[in-house]
C-alpha cells in the first residue's frame, strides 16, 4: 500500500510525493495502521480536497506532523492533545502565525476525516488552539493612482503582447478579479449587456461571477481581441501565451500565474516602479481605489466575491494614506 504503484495517479505528481521523507508516499504512522487507514488518508486529499494548491499545502503539513510524531515514538492511537499542542509550539519558532494556523487546520481536518472513516476514535487536534492572529490591514502591495497610470502608460500598444498585458492588468484592476479567475477566462466570457459589456470570471469550485465592465476595461479588452484576431474563437482562451522572442504572435495555450507574475514584474521594472508587485496587487489596487473614492464596502464585497466584509475591509488603505498628512500637522 505504500508503493507509488498502488496509489491513484492524482496523488502521485506532487500532493503526497512532496510530503514523503523517503521512497514511501504515506507517513509511517498511517501505513502501519493497515490498508483501511492508508486508503482513508489518500482519499482525504483526493476525494475531500479539490483545490491543488490546498492539497499540496495540507499534504505537507500532515506529513510534517506525522514525521514529528514518529520521531517521538508516538502511534496514531497514542497521539494526545498535549502532543499536538507541543508540535504547534515548535512550529511557531520557524513559521508565521497564519502558517501555523493553516498547518493545524490541516491536521484537525484530517483527524475528523479519519474519525468518520472509523480509523481513530477521537481527534487530538480538536481542542488545540492555534496562535492568535488578527489582521486589520492587508499586506499585499498596492499601487496608488499615479503609480498605476505610470505602469499602464509605460506599456506600449505596438504589439499583441503589449495589448494583452494591458488588458490583463485592466481586468484585474477594474473587475477585482483573482488572477486564477482571470486566466481561466475564454473569449466568450466577454459578453454584451444592454449598452455595456460584462465579463464572466471562473472562480474556485466551478463558480461563475459576472462583473460589469468599466469603460476603460472594455476598451482594453476589445483592442487586444481585435489585434489578436481571436474574436471568432469563442471557446478559446482569452489570455494566451506569447513566444519569448515573438511579441506579435500568440499561442493557443493560456497564460499561467507564473507567466502573469513575470510579466507584471518586468513591466513594473520597465516603468521604474520598485514596489514588489505581484498577481494580487491589481485586485487590491482596484478595491482600494474604489473604497478611497467613496465606494460602499458592501458593494466592494459583492464585486470582489468575498464571503465576509472583513476580508474586503483589509483593502481599505485610506487610513494609511492619511497618516503622513496628519503627521505633518505637528509644527514646532
Amino acid at each position: 500500500m505504500t508503493s507509488s504503484d498502488q496509489l491513484p495517479a492524482i496523488i502521485k505528481p506532487t500532493a503526497l510525493a512532496t510530503a514523503s521523507t523517503d521512497t514511501h508516499l504515506l507517513p509511517v504512522l498511517i501505513a502501519g495502521m493497515g490498508e483501511q487507514a492508508s486508503w482513508r488518508y489518500v482519499e482525504f486529499f483526493t476525494a475531500n480536497i479539490r483545490n491543488p494548491n490546498t492539497r499540496r499545502a495540507y499534504a505537507r503539513a500532515c506529513a510534517r506532523f506525522f514525521a514529528w510524531c514518529d520521531d517521538r515514538g508516538l502511534t496514531l492511537a497514542t497521539i494526545r492533545p498535549f502532543d499536538v499542542a507541543a508540535w504547534v509550539e515548535g512550529l511557531q519558532q520557524h513559521h508565521s502565525a497564519p502558517g501555523v494556523k493553516q498547518q493545524l487546520a490541516a491536521v484537525r481536518m484530517l483527524f475528523d476525516w479519519l474519525i468518520t472513516g472509523q480509523v481513530v476514535p477521537h481527534n487530538p487536534a480538536a481542542a488545540v488552539r492555534g496562535p492568535k492572529h488578527v489582521v486589520k490591514t492587508g499586506k499585499t502591495p498596492v499601487l496608488d493612482g499615479a503609480e498605476w497610470r505610470k505602469l499602464i502608460d509605460g506599456i506600449p500598444a505596438d504589439t499583441v503582447r503589449d495589448l494583452r498585458d494591458r488588458a490583463l492588468i485592466a481586468t484585474l484592476t477594474y473587475s477585482f478579479a483573482r488572477i486564477g479567475a482571470a486566466l481561466k477566462m475564454k473569449v466568450e466570457d466577454l459578453r454584451p449587456r444592454g449598452a455595456g459589456w460584462t465579463i464572466r470570471l471562473h472562480e474556485k469550485g466551478g463558480k461563475h461571477h459576472a462583473m460589469p465592465c468599466h469603460h476603460a476595461l472594455t476598451e482594453a479588452l476589445h483592442a487586444y481581441i481585435a489585434a489578436a484576431g481571436i474574436a471568432e474563437d469563442r471557446k478559446g482562451w482569452l489570455f494566451r501565451t506569447s513566444p519569448r522572442h515573438a511579441a506579435t504572435l500568440l499561442t493557443d495555450q493560456p497564460m499561467t500565474q507564473v507567466d502573469a507574475w513575470r510579466m507584471m514584474r518586468r513591466r513594473a521594472v520597465a516603468a521604474g516602479i520598485m514596489t514588489p508587485i505581484g498577481n494580487h496587487t491589481f485586485r487590491a489596487t482596484g478595491i482600494t481605489a474604489y473604497l478611497a473614492n467613496g465606494g460602499a464596502l458592501e458593494h466592494a464585497q459583492e464585486m470582489a466575491g468575498h464571503e465576509s466584509p472583513r476580508t474586503t475591509k483589509l483593502y481599505d488603505r485610506t487610513k494609511e494614506r492619511l497618516t503622513q498628512d496628519e503627521v505633518e500637522r505637528i509644527r514646532l
